[in-house]
């Protein structure tokens, strides 16, 4: 049998207590983006590299603003959320080069939200073959690169291209 080891995963898996109130409202308003994997702060959105990823790069979207229902969303939230998405496209088409996208927002418990009072829009990269025997025979995903080195190509690449816009 082989192993594949994560032992990143631990702290999740040992965490007796989830930290109180609000993933995403914390991470907001936190201002240690290196250990929050935020690669991106806009005026109404930030973006983070999600902890436990479907793939590499797999990003969220997520507005300031806490609700957990789309048609809630303030306007400029709305339009900013979208824009950002774009941003992102572009960010990981230069860092990553992937030959396609999964987006999703999932609404409420039902859907699979695995945060259902604060909305946010995955983004996940894709390449052909990218899904192997892995998922189905093991139920693991592999996960080439560290969640920081990813974040580290990312950081730079947001930047520069929010400064065209």
């Amino acid at each position: 049998m082989r192993h594949l080891w994560a032992p990143w995963r631990m702290a999740y898996i040992g965490r007796s207590e989830p930290e109180p109130g609000c993933l995403f409202c914390n991470t907001a308003s936190g201002n240690d983006d290196d250990s929050s994997l935020v690669v991106h702060r806009g005026a109404h959105c930030f973006v983070m590299l999600n902890l436990y990823p479907y793939n590499s790069g797999h990003l969220m979207v997520v507005p300031y603003q806490h609700v957990g229902s789309f048609d809630a969303v303030e306007q400029e939230t709305g339009s900013e959320l979208f824009a950002t998405a774009q941003l992102a496209i572009r960010a990981i088409n230069r860092v990553m080069d992937p030959d396609g996208y999964n987006m999703g927002l999932n609404q409420g418990d039902i859907s699979g939200a695995g945060i259902p009072d604060h909305i946010h829009l995955h983004l996940v990269p894709r390449w052909s073959g990218d899904t192997n025997f892995m998922p189905v025979l093991s139920d693991a995903k592999v996960i080439p690169e560290m969640l920081s080195a990813t974040a580290a190509k990312l950081r730079p690449v947001f930047a520069e291209l929010h400064e065209v816009q």
